[in-house]
């Protein structure tokens, strides 16, 4: 999704046109996770898992919500079929069934061809050319290499652009990263909600300056989501009404434009996407290969290096990133250990890059083990390195004293690291291409 707002100036499609003086006026905090709900409902019908999770944080989840949809739906180099079968790739290197299961849905949904969903040896030679990249950052991305770029880009007629390859890179990173928030908020359980309808810009019921289709319209007799009750938040009202549709058995009613299409199964076996599925992630401490060395975030960093080179070759997308990035570590403190919040964070952030062997010299990593306790540290690896093992027995023992907002901070702070960790190392890469 998006939110269309006077400070962005993207190019829109025809769906979705700019808005400027007609968008909606948010006065308060209060108000704002009200108008996100309405965006997320009239563009899917319901709530996903993801965004519901998420929506305890709503100044986060405006930020993230833009950029996936900026990533997946508006201008840029790749086809949109690419985009979401490249995100079941990138889904299956931890065995994601929600995430490819959703993407395998909106792959066909915008034209994909169905015979490529029977495995990767079934689509393009472009996108089996992508394999070793998706496998080398997903787990071992102090890899990525010039010699990965490089060979993409020079193979031919199968070869990929640069601008290609860099949104191909985006993509694989933040797929891999919402894994980690999938598995760590116990989302893989659920199936996803049939995708909304891609004629249908989410800007416009924001904005008021349209109608949803009737196949994403409320029922009538739902109260509207501006309303509001004393005592009663917005999060509990969405939760009843889906809880009392579920009890019904009410299916929701797709447009009459999508009923002779082939059902899409709720459930996909991931392995199909993937080549090497013993390729994982290895402890970087004890690796045997020296020639590795650690990377110092004084040397490439994200604000001096990362930002202006992705910003360049993929229009925006640094913007919309680095604001995810300043979200994720700006929001309350008190959420995370009072009067440590700051500290507590940085150091997941820090532990988090380090087990993907990137340092930062100015900072004491004796820090660590002091503030995030150990069944913390083994619930943040298990997360951010192996996400499909993750389970319940390894939450923290302090997690129940916790709050669902606090855990959700916990697990977006992982995501967005672990997002900033893969993008170093290909945006390195990349960067050592273009110098040679």
């Amino acid at each position: 999704m998006i939110i269309c707002t006077k400070k962005m100036d993207y190019p829109l499609g025809s769906h979705c046109q700019r808005v400027q003086s007609q968008v909606v006026k948010v006065n308060s905090e209060k108000e704002r996770p009200q108008l996100l709900c309405v965006k997320a409902l009239a563009s899917r019908g319901r709530l996903d898992s993801v965004t519901q999770q998420m929506s305890y944080h709503p100044q986060y989840l405006e930020s993230f919500l833009r950029t996936q949809h900026y990533i997946l739906h508006m201008d840029g180099p790749l086809p949109l079929h690419y985009r979401h079968y490249i995100a079941v790739m990138a889904a299956a290197r931890h065995h994601c069934r929600y995430l490819v299961s959703l993407h395998s849905a909106h792959f066909l949904r915008v034209g994909g061809d169905p015979v490529w969903l029977q495995g990767l040896d079934h689509a393009p030679l472009r996108l089996r050319n992508l394999d070793q990249i998706n496998k080398v950052l997903a787990h071992r991305p102090w890899l990525m290499a010039r010699q990965h770029i490089e060979s993409l880009l020079k193979i031919g007629e199968q070869c990929w652009s640069l601008a290609e390859l860099v949104q191909a890179v985006v993509l694989l990173a933040h797929c891999h990263a919402l894994t980690s928030f999938v598995f760590g908020a116990g989302v893989d359980q659920e199936s996803p909600g049939p995708p909304g309808l891609p004629s249908y810009c989410f800007c416009d019921a924001a904005n008021g300056n349209a109608t949803p289709p009737d196949g994403l319209r409320p029922p009538s007799r739902r109260r509207s989501l501006d309303s509001s009750s004393d005592g009663v938040s917005l999060r509990e009202r969405l939760q009843r009404a889906q809880e009392e549709k579920d009890r019904r058995g009410e299916r929701r009613i797709m447009h009459t434009e999508l009923e002779d299409e082939e059902e899409v199964p709720c459930c996909v076996d991931p392995l199909r996407y993937m080549s090497d599925p013993e390729f994982g992630y290895q402890e970087f401490d004890r690796r045997e290969e020296d020639h590795f060395q650690v990377f110092r975030v004084q040397d490439y960093s994200w604000e001096d290096h990362g930002f202006s080179l992705v910003n360049r070759l993929y229009s925006d997308i640094g913007h919309l990133l680095d604001e995810r990035f300043r979200k994720v570590t700006s929001l309350p403190s008190s959420l995370l250990s009072s009067g440590q919040g700051p500290d507590l964070k940085r150091a997941i952030w820090n532990y988090i890059h380090r087990m993907f062997g990137i340092r930062y010299d100015d900072y004491d990593y004796g820090e660590v083990n002091h503030l995030v306790e150990r069944s913390l540290k083994l619930y943040i690896k298990t997360v951010t390195c192996y996400p499909d093992r993750t389970s319940t027995q390894l939450c923290p023992r302090s997690w129940k004293s916790l709050k669902p907002a606090e855990k959700v901070h916990v697990n977006l702070l992982i995501m967005e690291a672990r997002l900033q960790a893969e993008l170093l190392y290909a945006l390195r890469a990349i960067t050592q291409y273009m110098i040679a």
